[in-house]
């Protein structure tokens, strides 16, 4: 909507009908919004011919690229087909549609957005996936800057803190969701502290950025001239960028248990 309020034609995917329906028209038309699965080729080479179609000649300015699931837990708790799928929606969700879209961008020598978390430069424990397939799209990302470069494609990497978007709640039942089906041994070799973890992530959530501001921030760093190679977007994720820039190995371990409440 900050996008649709500045004058932008905005194309976006949602999961339901009723989404569709409701977010186009409470942007008066300016919002188009299509039903995809970005995990499946076919149904992004779909959407984006539909965009390209749409914006025809001129191209497209500005890709933001902001689909992400979380799936929290010990390493050795998590099955590998739930990694799997948070790479395949984080990692190659994101690659198929940077890549779908690039021939259009490169009419308007446009710009990508890969929204990330300060969580790729400081992992925690029990948000491994998380941070892990984040850092795999900053390398992509940054990848893409050198190789788009001389079509005039800009990519810029937004770091986000803790948001109040909505995520907390999902959170919290992907949380409960692990220790529930933890089995008594694991609970015993995990359970105190996951808890502790559960506990503390669900704090920096609920104090984190309002969504409002972070789509602000995210519309500015779309927008900066000349544009940065990576930004925060929040408070939380500038101090966690600066801090691992200053740090020790040492310091930053320890900063890692105390953000995880261990």
């Amino acid at each position: 909507m900050k996008l649709a309020k500045k004058g932008y034609v905005v194309f976006g995917t949602a999961f339901s009908q009723t989404e569709l329906e409701d977010l186009k028209n409470a942007s008066g038309g300016r919002v188009t919004l299509a039903r995809c699965d970005i995990t499946k080729e076919q149904d992004v080479r779909a959407w984006a011919g539909s965009v390209s179609t749409a914006v025809g000649a001129r191209g497209l300015d500005l890709l933001i690229s902001n689909a992400g699931v979380l799936t929290p837990g010990p390493i050795e708790v998590l099955p590998l087909d739930a990694i799997r799928r948070e790479f395949d929606v984080n990692v190659f969700g994101a690659l198929s549609v940077m890549n779908a879209f690039l021939p259009t961008l490169r009419k308007s020598r446009g710009r990508i957005v890969q929204v990330s978390t300060w969580t790729a430069s400081l992992p925690l424990p029990f948000n491994g996936p998380s941070g892990a397939s984040k850092a795999a799209m900053e390398v992509f990302a940054t990848v893409y800057r050198a190789e788009l470069k001389r079509f005039g494609i800009d990519v810029v990497i937004a770091a986000a803190g803790n948001m109040r978007t909505g995520g907390p709640a999902k959170t919290a039942a992907a949380l409960a969701s692990v220790a529930d089906g933890m089995t008594a041994e694991q609970r015993e070799l995990y359970g105190q502290t996951f808890g502790a973890f559960v506990a503390a992530l669900n704090g920096m959530q609920n104090s984190g950025l309002d969504s409002a501001s972070a789509a602000e921030r995210v519309v500015e760093l779309a927008e900066q001239v000349p544009p940065p190679s990576i930004a925060p977007v929040g408070a939380d994720a500038d101090e966690i960028l600066r801090l691992v820039r200053e740090k020790s190995d040492a310091e930053l371990d320890a900063l890692r248990l105390q953000l995880a409440g261990l």
